[in-house]
C-alpha cells in the first residue's frame, strides 16, 4: 500500500514512454490577448499549399468527347499512331480546336496523346482559322495550367509557343487575356527545376 504523499510525487513525474514536453511555452492562438503573456508561444499560420496539385474544374470533358465519338481521331491498331477519321484543313476549327485544348488536363495515355497530337496537327495545318479562335483557348489553357501538375503545365506551354508560331498575330492576340495565363506560372518563377 502507498501512502497518499508517495502517490502524488508519482503524480509528478513523467510516465517512462512519454513525450518530453517544453513547459516554458504553452501554445496559444496568434492576434488574441494570450499572446501576449508570459510563458506563451504563437501557433504558427497554417501552410497555403500554393504549389498543390489541383483536380481541373471542369472534370474530363476531353475524355467524355472522345467516347462519345465527337472527336474525329483513332489510334491505330499498329504502332501507337494516331491517324483522322477527317481531313484536318476541313475541320470546323471554332468546334474541334478548343475541343482538344480541353485535353491538356489530362495525364492518362491514351487521351494526353489524342490532345497532344490534335493540337499539333490543327495547329500545324490550321494557318488563318487559328486567329479567330484564340478567345476559346484561353480558358482551357488557364485550366490546365491551374492544375500545378509539372508535366501538365510543361506541356501547355509547348503548346502556347506552338501557337504562337501557327500564324501571324496570334503572338499579340495573346496579350490581353495575359491577366488569366500569367498568374500561374508567377508561382513557379523561381522554380529552378526542368
Amino acid at each position: 500500500m502507498v501512502s497518499g504523499k508517495e502517490f502524488r510525487n508519482t503524480l509528478k513525474k513523467p510516465l517512462p514512454n512519454a513525450k518530453e514536453t517544453d513547459k516554458s511555452c504553452r501554445v496559444v492562438p496568434a492576434f488574441t490577448i494570450q499572446a501576449f503573456q508570459k510563458g506563451t508561444c504563437v501557433n504558427p499560420p497554417p501552410k497555403c499549399n500554393a504549389f498543390k496539385e489541383v483536380e481541373p474544374k471542369g472534370g474530363k470533358k476531353f475524355r467524355m468527347n472522345y467516347k462519345r465519338g465527337n472527336l474525329p481521331i483513332a489510334l491505330e491498331a499498329k504502332g501507337g499512331k494516331v491517324s483522322w477519321k477527317a481531313d484536318v484543313n476541313k475541320l470546323d476549327f471554332h468546334y474541334y480546336l478548343p475541343m482538344f485544348f480541353e485535353g491538356l488536363c489530362e495525364t492518362e495515355n491514351p487521351y494526353k496523346l489524342f490532345a497532344q497530337q490534335g493540337i499539333h496537327d490543327m495547329l500545324t495545318h490550321g494557318g488563318q482559322k487559328i486567329f479567330p479562335c484564340i478567345p476559346q483557348l484561353i480558358i482551357p489553357i488557364k485550366d490546365a495550367l491551374k492544375t500545378k501538375n509539372k508535366e501538365v503545365m510543361c506541356s501547355t506551354l509547348k503548346v502556347l509557343q506552338h501557337l504562337v508560331r501557327a500564324g501571324d498575330m496570334i503572338g499579340e492576340a495573346l496579350v490581353p487575356y495575359y491577366r488569366q495565363i500569367l498568374p500561374t506560372l508567377n508561382l513557379f518563377k523561381e522554380k529552378n527545376g526542368n
